[in-house]
């Protein structure tokens, strides 16, 4: 009976290892590769990377423009303020200036708390979601429309002297480099490309 058990243990051990890890697996290149040229690739993570990285140059061409505020999406669902804004609040149509050396929201035009102008913002990803589960466990935010495997990355903006972000009450985030969605308070906008602003 010990020897029974005991060789069911360690079946279960062999079996449970190999299932569930978190851990990154490791792919070695190709036989040319010397043994220190590996890549570690992340399992599909429940939860989102954290890492604050500048801006790839994809995210960059898609992230600066000139952006109009088109539709309302919903609410967070960690904080609603459908009762105080039923329509959210007034944004429809108002712009956003996002260029390499300048960062401004004074086009957010009822809300002088919203409004901000800095010159050579210091823009970072700061969150990478490699699924819509792992975006709502780490954001408690249910973007409409939003696939099983969109990659969704969180911008942060900050002022580049004091490192400080613009008012918290604005939050951009880029979806597959092909959506862009401001949450401002508990509320979702998408925003709608108006011209490319490279410079």
């Amino acid at each position: 009976m010990k020897k029974e058990l005991g060789l069911l243990m360690l079946l279960s051990a062999i079996l449970l290892s190999g299932c569930g890890s978190d851990k990154p697996a490791t792919v070695t290149q190709g036989a040319d590769d010397s043994p220190s040229k590996q890549v570690t690739t992340q399992r599909n993570s429940d939860y989102c990377t954290t890492e604050s990285t500048s801006l790839d140059s994809e995210t960059e061409n898609y992230f600066y423009g000139t952006w109009k505020v088109e539709k309302l999406l919903g609410f967070a669902n960690s904080y609603n303020d459908a009762s105080e804004y039923p329509t959210g609040q007034k944004f429809i149509g108002d712009e956003l200036i996002i260029k390499k050396d300048l960062f401004s929201s004074k086009g957010i035009k009822d809300y002088s708390q919203y409004q901000t102008e800095l010159r050579n913002p210091l823009y970072e990803i700061t969150a990478t979601c490699n699924n819509k589960d792992s975006f709502y466990r780490s954001f408690k935010i249910d973007i409409p429309d939003l696939n099983e495997n969109d990659v969704v990355k969180a911008i942060d903006v900050s002022n580049p002297s004091t490192k400080m972000s613009i008012p918290v009450s604005l939050s951009f985030f880029v979806v597959n480099n092909e959506r862009l969605i401001l949450i401002s308070e508990a509320t979702i906008f998408e925003l709608k490309k108006l011209s490319d602003t490279v410079d």
